[in-house]
């Protein structure tokens, strides 16, 4: 099995001389250091757990199987945050579900980018992902990380409901629980 990335990394909402601060911070470190403290400040135990339950209960209305995947500091050997949701797509098997409808929002909060990869049982388009990753950074950048969350995982859910293959919308393949890396 395949899968298909249809989402697109967001760069950070940001003006031009936004590139070299950036670029700064990766190269200092302090990107790292940033993510973890994004990561401790605002995805807490509580909030992960509201989190999948919002999951488990949109699960109830379509076929898609949804996992978050959130890494606070991505590792040195890929840079690359595309390549990096895949490696995790395929490490979580995310795409072994019987429908083919396995989906992951994979958010990287040192390099500031947010990936959704579908497999290729679920038919929407890129454009609809890219809505979700915008929507998303936008919260992210308003520092309104819950709210950016459950809409997100609200997004996911209409558009699952229209493109995820037919069948009995009551098995749960995949964990609810977002996945810290």
């Amino acid at each position: 099995m395949v899968a298909v990335a249809v989402g697109a990394v967001v760069p950070p909402v940001a003006g031009k001389g936004d590139t070299m601060k950036n670029a700064f911070k990766k190269l200092t470190g302090y990107a790292a250091l940033e993510g973890q403290w994004l990561r401790r400040r605002h995805f807490d135990e509580e909030l992960l757990a509201h989190v999948a339950e919002r999951i488990k209960a949109s699960e109830n209305t379509h076929t898609g199987e949804l996992v978050l995947a959130i890494e606070a500091v991505m590792p040195a050997h890929e840079p690359d945050p595309s390549m990096r949701a895949l490696e995790v797509y395929g490490r979580l098997r995310i795409w072994d579900t019987p429908l083919n409808s396995g989906v992951l929002l994979y958010i990287a909060l040192d390099q500031r980018a947010i990936e959704i990869i579908a497999d290729r049982g679920i038919t929407a388009a890129n454009t609809q992902w890219q809505q979700v990753c915008e929507g998303l950074q936008t919260h992210f950048a308003q520092g309104e990380y819950i709210e950016g969350l459950f809409a997100a995982v609200d997004k996911i859910e209409q558009i699952l409901q229209k493109h995820a293959p037919v069948g009995d919308t009551s098995v749960d393949i995949l964990p609810n629980e977002p996945v810290i890396i």
